[in-house]
């Protein structure tokens, strides 16, 4: 990190506070695994039930006497509230607990920064920790507030917290340009994958959801796979072959979570363009979590957020082996479409099935047809081989080509559209 900050203990008060006014109305049962995977040890649990937030403990008088006491009993470290807190909040809990205090958002930075492993995903939670902490920066530090002064520091009148400030924006300003460079490597990736016209499949659901899991289990690939709150943060990109489509690239990204910070929403963004952009959603669902549809509903927000929300998706309904009658199955709208899989990823049961669901949904955008071609439309059967899509050509017998097509059917479009042709105009063979 660029500022040092005091390390946390693992002895953590846990505090989670129901306001009646707010539609999330969740339990702290999912705070609870936060800490846990951010290496805290909960000690204690404090809830309440409040109208409004105090402007300034967020919780009132009565309950904060009660976290100090447990924080003096239990010898507490970090007191963790499930809720986003202002700067001037966590000093004013902080200044009366005497332990370092973290909010949600806080609480899931640092889980980020421990699973982070490639090089653009530490310079993405780096990123989103600088902009926290930037509006923080006084909290922990009295030395930032004393101004340069003595011999050889008069000058600028910049107070010490100025200077800080300035390095915070200078090495977030520094960390975007980085980040703006892979973003465009990840650009032509894309563009070299959308001209050799391999179809991108994207991972997406709520974190421990067993994303990881299934692309392991579909891909052969070794990513790492836990039953813990973001396993895996990376995104990880592998060919698959699919019977009926060809090749396709599965892509597993970050999960997701209720209340993800809008912060690494923005830091992620060019994580998460590879699904903005994929061909193809799965949104991979607990379908044994109780919270499961609360679950959907957040991944849906960040995907609108993100402006993936228009992209054909595939709902895949995963560990079905902890169902009490759970059966791998596939569900159809009234067109027969595919709109739902279930199957379990640790099981290998309802993969063939997920693969059968694939390759009909990818085949509504593939042309997979024999066409004839009479010797007068050479141009057109020139483009077409000139585009890569003649898989095999023979003649009939009046010396007509026949041609067995595979190709998008935006780029079948197109080529008709040159010629100034239709579809109806085309001879089946």
């Amino acid at each position: 990190m660029f500022f040092e900050r005091p390390e946390s203990g693992e002895i953590a008060v846990l505090v989670h506070i129901d306001f009646n006014d707010q539609e999330d109305r969740h339990g702290p049962e999912e705070f609870v695994e936060l800490a846990i995977s951010a290496g805290a040890d909960p000690v204690a649990v404090v809830t309440g039930s409040r109208q409004r937030p105090d402007s300034k403990f967020f919780v009132g008088t009565g309950k904060l006497d009660e976290i100090k006491d447990i924080v003096i009993r239990e010898e507490a470290q970090v007191v963790l509230f499930d809720h986003a807190l202002s700067p001037s909040q966590e000093r004013n809990l902080e200044s009366v607990l005497k332990c370092r205090v973290l909010d949600r958002t806080g609480l899931i930075l640092d889980i980020f920064a421990q699973r982070a492993r490639t090089h653009e995903g530490k310079l993405q939670v780096e990123l989103a920790q600088l902009q926290h902490m930037s509006t923080r920066l006084i909290r922990g530090w009295t030395h930032l507030e004393r101004q340069k002064g003595g011999i050889g520091m008069r000058g600028p009148g910049e107070t010490q917290l100025e200077t800080d400030r300035r390095l915070l924006r200078d090495r977030i300003k520094a960390i975007q340009k980085r980040l703006e460079k892979v973003n465009s490597q990840r650009d032509q990736s894309r563009r070299a994958r959308s001209r050799s016209d391999v179809p991108t499949i994207s991972l997406v659901g709520y974190t421990n959801a067993g994303k990881s899991t299934l692309f392991n289990r579909a891909t052969g690939a070794e990513v790492y796979a836990a039953d813990q709150l973001f396993a895996t943060l990376d995104p990880t990109l592998r060919r698959l072959d699919l019977e009926q489509v060809g090749a396709v690239v599965l892509a597993d990204t970050v999960g997701f979570i209720r209340k993800l910070p809008h912060r690494l929403v923005k830091a992620f963004q060019a994580t998460l363009k590879e699904s903005a952009e994929a061909d193809l959603l799965l949104h991979v669902v607990d379908a044994a979590d109780v919270n499961r549809d609360e679950n959907i509903a957040a991944v849906d927000d960040v995907l609108n957020e993100i402006g993936a929300n228009e992209l054909p998706m595939l709902k895949v309904f995963n560990k079905i082996d902890a169902l009490p009658t759970g059966e791998a199955r596939i569900d159809r709208d009234e067109q027969g479409n595919p709109t739902r899989v279930w199957l379990s990823a640790r099981e290998g049961i309802g993969i063939d099935l997920l693969e059968q669901a694939i390759a009909e949904l990818l085949s509504e955008e593939i042309v997979k047809e024999t066409i004839i071609v009479p010797a007068s439309l050479g141009r057109f059967r020139a483009m077409l081989f000139e585009q890569g899509a003649v898989k095999g050509e023979t003649y009939d017998e009046l010396g007509q080509s026949v041609l067995e097509l595979c190709l998008p059917r935006k780029d079948y479009l197109q080529i008709l559209a040159r010629v100034g042709m239709s579809e109806e105009q085309i001879q089946a063979a």
